[in-house]
């Protein structure tokens, strides 16, 4: 199968950081073109790189450390109180696992969820392209995650299948149901699917100390962070 060793890699040059606006950011890139990077996607999820699209990045900041990969061992997992109440809240949806295949649903309830979530954004004007663009690669083992109330889709995960490995891409639901808190929701969904296909991660993108978007990562506990090299709990990682 090979080794990431053996595929390219590029140095973005500097641009905006997309967590911390007011730092300068740069990312390492795998060759998009490599035709082994499907067959080495997990590998590169466990060395804490994420996919957006057609590419596979990891940032590489130079003095900024504050992203780290996150992931949940689904098998050692145990929801808190507040994780059980929004199971049990949400057990009358219908879950189902699919083709990530855009339909008009699909797009509505993504547009309604920008609209809402970023609404000073240049996100919140999205167009049927960028949806593709952003969540779905050309070579990526890509599945949609949906759930739906009396039939109609309220929640999507955006999820990459590996063998042995999720990898949580992105969720966008239903802005009209706060109390149901599909977010946190989509995330215990994923963790079950996980556990019931026998994988035994997954992966959370990354988390940013004292970043407000990035605070419900740490609470599906227990949680590792990738810290030199080694995977490790997310307790014990220096600050």
């Amino acid at each position: 199968m090979g080794a990431l060793t053996d595929i390219k890699v590029y140095l973005t040059q500097a641009h905006p950081c997309g967590y911390w606006h007011d730092r300068p950011a740069r990312d390492l890139v795998l060759d998009p073109m490599e035709p082994a990077l499907p067959a080495l996607y997990e590998q590169a999820l466990g060395l804490g790189f994420r996919r957006s699209g057609r590419h596979v990045y990891r940032p590489h900041c130079g003095l900024c450390t504050a992203c780290l990969p996150v992931r949940v061992p689904v098998a050692a997992f145990r929801p808190d109180r507040s994780q059980r109440r929004t199971w049990k809240r949400n057990a009358d949806l219908v879950m189902s696992v699919g083709p990530a295949k855009r339909s008009a649903e699909h797009f509505a309830l993504y547009e309604r969820y920008l609209g809402a979530r970023h609404p000073d954004s240049p996100m919140a004007d999205p167009d049927e392209t960028e949806f593709d663009q952003f969540l779905v690669g050309d070579w990526s083992p890509t599945r949609f995650f949906e759930w739906r109330l009396d039939g109609r889709l309220v929640a999507v995960a955006v999820t990459d299948v590996t063998p042995n490995a999720l990898s949580a891409v992105y969720t966008f639901f239903d802005p009209d149901l706060p109390a149901r808190s599909l977010g946190t929701q989509a995330i215990l969904g994923q963790i079950d699917w996980a556990r019931r296909t026998a994988r035994p991660h997954l992966y959370l993108g990354f988390w940013l100390k004292h970043h407000p978007k990035m605070h419900y990562k740490c609470r599906f506990r227990p949680l590792e962070r990738l810290w030199n090299g080694h995977w490790i709990a997310f307790d014990g990682a220096p600050a």
